[in-house]
């Protein structure tokens, strides 16, 4: 069985989803998925896509993904690739599909010119943590991820001066 990395198209939007949906119950938060598969295709395929997305293939079922998205580092004064998700369905782990993807999103950051690939992991998932450090990652546990969403984004966004 071969592992094949592939750059998503519209119609791997099912099988993206469904991944998603795996991703969800295994970090127990299936209950915050709140967008829909038409979401996805827009936000990744539309006249404005937010973000790309790669997926992991073994005989030609869909066994992982990676989705990512260009931040930039004020630091380096250059652009980076942000890793918002990688997973891949338990019954594929430690096949090297993950080492895959890492793989292929850190070349992609090189040929683009990124000064970084960057990434969270949930303080809990220690396997994760144990395969980034493998992989040659840094934990940086003195940044805290600061997030605003829901009424306190409506909140913020009302609060603002008018431009």
């Amino acid at each position: 069985m071969s592992i094949k990395i592939t750059t998503a198209t519209p119609a791997d939007v099912p099988a993206l989803f469904e991944l998603v949906m795996a991703l969800a119950h295994y970090e127990k938060l299936p209950h915050e998925v709140t967008g829909t598969p038409e979401d996805l295709a827009r936000h990744l395929f539309g006249d404005r896509p937010y973000a790309e997305a790669i997926v992991a293939r073994m005989d030609g079922k869909s066994v992982g993904f990676a989705l990512f998205f260009h931040n930039f580092s004020t630091f380096l004064m250059r652009p980076g690739l942000y890793l918002e998700d990688l997973f891949v369905l338990p019954d594929y782990r430690g096949l090297g599909i993950g080492k895959a993807l890492i793989q292929h999103l850190g070349k992609l950051a090189r040929d683009r010119g990124c000064g970084r690939l960057e990434w969270m992991v949930l303080d809990w998932n220690e396997p994760a943590i144990q395969f980034y450090q493998r992989l040659g990652a840094t934990l940086k546990p003195e940044w805290q991820l600061c997030r605003v969403t829901g009424d306190a984004l409506n909140t913020l966004a009302s609060d603002a001066i008018a431009t």
